[in-house]
């Protein structure tokens, strides 16, 4: 189920049009995806399975962000990615999901542990463990996003890991953040101007998962749709509701 990076990178370019408020977002993203495009295409060729692999990209990115990104992400690698055994640290602190890594810091791990943590995926079935465990079955890593995708007359609830992409199934009324079962705790909130993004949250742990749903737009792309609605982020946030995970902007 793991999209394409050439999927991925159309998908965002054909949002861009759509919503312009989000264009810039997309823009940048579409730059990230080029980027990791190559990364995973170069550890799937060398069947890389080493994340010290992942130190010779550091240049590059580095260079990218200095051209496209903010001044928070230059700044942080002009203080901390001088050498490689800062650049390790940082993999390896965001790899174990550690908590208290600076939010830039944690945008250059990111962008390069995602397309080895999807390689690495890769080399698997390919299909999802069952269950209902809120973190993903490969990585452990948070869900960014909820998939609803057809079966039968209605819709299967999938999350979307945020690191390697691995999509596991997940019951619809029950909190990935909690585990609250009550749907009166669990509120959805749709807009008319994302007829196939909602937000999934819950008045328990005041948390919330931005689903994107596959029977109203067969064409979405879920990591990619997220992004695009960051709009339902700004109005989730304004209603006191924290998101469950970032995406891989840091939004």
């Amino acid at each position: 189920m793991t999209p394409s990076y050439e999927a991925r990178i159309a998908r965002a370019n054909q949002l861009a049009a759509v919503y312009p408020s989000s264009a810039q977002l997309l823009s940048f993203y579409v730059e990230l995806a080029r980027f990791q495009k190559p990364v995973f295409s170069d550890l799937q060729s060398r069947q890389e399975t080493d994340p010290r692999a992942l130190l010779c990209y550091f240049p590059a990115l580095v260079k990218l962000i200095s051209r496209s990104g903010t001044e928070p992400l230059r700044n942080f690698a002009a203080l901390n990615l001088q050498n490689s055994d800062a650049q390790m640290i940082l993999l390896s602190a965001v790899w174990e999901h550690a908590d208290a890594v600076d939010p830039a810091g944690r945008f250059y791990a990111r962008v390069l542990l995602q397309p080895f943590a999807e390689y690495l995926a890769s080399r698997g079935s390919g299909v999802a463990i069952a269950g209902e465990g809120s973190r993903c079955p490969f990585c452990n890593a948070r869900p960014v996003a909820g998939v609803l995708r057809p079966e039968g007359h209605g819709a299967k609830r999938w999350l979307a890991c945020s690191l390697c992409s691995t999509e596991w199934p997940y019951r619809r009324v029950l909190c990935p953040g909690c585990g609250e079962e009550d749907k009166d705790k669990l509120p959805v909130y749709t807009a008319g101007e994302f007829p196939a993004a909602r937000l999934d949250a819950c008045d328990t742990c005041q948390t919330y998962l931005k689903s994107i749903d596959l029977t109203k737009d067969g064409h979405s792309v879920p990591v990619v749709d997220e992004i695009a609605t960051v709009a339902l982020n700004l109005w989730a946030e304004e209603h006191g509701y924290a998101k469950l995970e970032t995406n891989l902007l840091g939004m």
